[in-house]
């Protein structure tokens, strides 16, 4: 179920947003996160974010408009995510949720186990819970099995959930036993004026190491991870190359697969033509981008890419592979133009090769959409005031939607399978846990926080 487009609700909320993956950490959950509370706020809601401690940021910071990030004292511990500890987290999020007088808890990415422990905690504490999925799994592996058990657990008594895309909704639904009307879908937005086509962008100082003397220059920006398809890579790179020597690779990101590039670079002695950037600052990649004519990407699973539309935004042709949600991304047809804006390719090395090919040649016949139009269209799709109109409705919609009592949750899940009797032992244990800490710090003992962001 969509929500009414363009309907912006006039309620206010004090909304705390949830996630494992935050600044400084990049990404596109990352970056959701902080556009979607930036724009909150502009709206007069409150608005602060609960993530975990990232080397020596801890504590709370303050960021642009007064968003307030509290980084807990909890350390990652596997790919970004802390260990699993609930009923540690318990007590020192209810203490930050009171203070801040929160009535809405949402939830970012089924991966982060903060989001997941937020929202026992919010249930428990009786306040409204939404989750936003951005992700697609599988059914087939041990751990997507294990993973998907969990999120049916933890969305058991969530109020509302949102995802990113229609595949991502009937992804979400098979793999948490949804009621298809309880999921929404919102797309992800991007700040266009931050990616503005090279044709007016002021000249800035060239990124080092950058070889701009090929013909075309093909950009990929991505976590060098398996899931983001960097194997691939491995072996496409190569094979191009040496039918096309012209061709400059410039290759943004980290990740454990990085070293399997540079092993390619120097096993096919192609220093001349790959550059690898490393890890590369969110403000920095509209600069890198406008260094390409074509950005490549090569995920293997993907409920929405946000990359591909901040490519896109910079008036770059698009190369992707056809997975999950991508094709309801970007349009492979441009009305009845001969003009593309993206090639989709099966996740595979010959037909990534056979359509980047395609796109090459489009390109030097001039047969694309040109840097402005793709500009406009990304800047009317995918902008924040639409995104946010659609977020307000869901809360909304959920601060009318009446909440299960404890007894009610537990009897839910005490009728249910194995797996559901001890998650309502674990639900009743953190529920023990908060009252414990509401007798050593009751609630009217808790200073309330000045609201800093209405000032501004």
């Amino acid at each position: 179920m969509d929500p009414n487009n363009g309907f912006c609700p006039a309620m206010k909320h004090n909304i705390c947003m949830v996630s494992d993956f935050f600044y400084p950490n990049t990404g596109g959950v990352e970056s959701h996160i902080f556009q979607l509370s930036q724009c909150l706020i502009k709206k007069g809601h409150k608005v602060i974010v609960i993530t975990h401690a990232y080397g020596n940021r801890k504590g709370i910071r303050y960021m642009t408009r007064g968003l307030k990030v509290y980084y807990l004292p909890f350390q990652p511990f596997y790919n970004q995510c802390i260990f699993p500890t609930l009923f540690l987290t318990g007590p020192l999020m209810r203490t930050i949720l009171i203070r801040e007088e929160i009535t809405i808890v949402h939830g970012h990415s089924a991966f982060s186990v903060m989001a997941n422990e937020a929202m026992i905690h919010a249930n428990n504490l009786n306040l409204k819970t939404v989750f936003t999925d951005h992700s697609l799994f599988g059914f087939a592996d041990s751990s997507a099995i294990i993973t998907n058990k969990l999120l049916e657990l933890v969305l058991l008594h969530v109020d509302s959930v949102i995802c990113v895309s229609h595949v991502g909704k009937e992804n979400t639904v098979l793999r948490a036993k949804l009621h298809q009307d309880s999921v929404y879908v919102i797309p992800n937005a991007v700040d266009s004026s931050m990616f503005e086509p090279k044709d007016e962008v002021k000249p800035e100082k060239k990124i080092k190491n950058v070889n701009l003397s090929q013909e075309i220059t093909i950009i990929v920006l991505s976590r060098l991870v398996y899931r983001k398809g960097t194997d691939l890579l491995v072996e496409l790179i190569p094979k191009i190359c040496e039918k096309y020597p012209k061709l400059n690779f410039i290759i943004g990101g980290n990740g454990p697969k990085r070293i399997a590039l540079e092993e390619m670079v120097e096993r096919h002695e192609l220093y001349q033509n790959v550059t690898l950037l490393g890890a590369v600052r969110h403000q920095d990649v509209r600069r890198v981008l406008n260094k390409g004519q074509i950005f490549l990407n090569t995920s293997l699973t993907e409920a929405y890419c946000m990359a591909i539309v901040e490519a896109a935004c910079c008036g770059l042709q698009v190369v992707t592979t056809d997975v999950g949600g991508i094709p309801e991304v970007l349009p492979s047809s441009w009305n009845e133009e001969p003009g593309r804006l993206a090639w989709l390719a099966k996740p595979n090395v010959d037909d990534l090769m056979c359509v980047l090919e395609e796109a090459i040649f489009d390109f030097e016949r001039g047969r694309v959409v040109s840097s402005r139009e793709a500009h406009n269209w990304v800047e009317d799709v995918y902008n924040w005031e639409n995104v946010t109109c659609l977020t307000q409705t869901v809360y909304d919609g959920v601060i009318f939607k009446r909440s299960c009592t404890l007894a009610e949750r537990l009897r839910i899940c005490l009728n249910g399978t194995l797996g559901r009797k001890v998650f309502a032992f674990l639900v009743a244990i953190d529920y023990l846990v908060l009252k414990v800490a509401e007798y050593f710090l009751p609630e009217k003992n808790i200073d309330r926080a000045f609201n800093f962001q209405s000032d501004l």
